[in-house]
């Protein structure tokens, strides 16, 4: 049987191709002239460089690889929120921290305010007119100060 040329050269082509599979598993792993470790399918082509040959085994194919992809992928996606709510909750927290410790403090002062007798300091009326406050109303201004306190839980 005679073969016609253009089958001889899709059978050589064939064969070039299935001898080059080993090859192409070849890997080389040099150093470059920055001092950079490069790995490469091709061997260095600068002179005097050293290439060491490292034989890669590809991977058998894995008939559940996008699957286990996207399983990987929506995991990382969840790790990555799971983060981002930490933070805010996080920031969250110290800024309610924040707030209280400066709401303690302003009632801390308040009450040593009102527990000076020489200072004068003065309360609202129903009218929404300034008045001293006399000292029964500065005791119990100073009591309810002091409750709120306790149900703030300042130190």
């Amino acid at each position: 049987m005679r073969r016609t040329p253009l089958i001889q050269a899709l059978a050589m082509a064939a064969a070039a191709a299935l001898c080059a599979l080993p090859a192409a598993a070849t890997l080389y792993k040099w150093v470059d002239a920055n001092g950079r470790v490069v790995y490469s399918d091709q061997p260095p082509t600068a002179p005097g460089v050293k290439a060491e040959t490292l034989n890669a085994v590809a991977p058998p194919a894995n008939p559940n690889a996008m699957k286990e992809l996207a399983q990987k992928d929506a995991e990382l996606r969840k790790r990555q929120a799971d983060r981002v709510e930490t933070a805010a909750k996080s920031d969250k927290d110290r800024v309610a921290n924040n707030r209280r410790a400066e709401d303690c403090a302003r009632l801390a002062d308040g009450i040593k305010q009102l527990s000076w007798g020489q200072v004068i300091i003065y309360g609202t009326n129903q009218k929404g007119e300034q008045v001293p406050l006399d000292d029964a109303a500065r005791e119990k201004q100073k009591q309810r100060m002091e409750q709120q306190m306790k149900e703030m839980s300042c130190s």
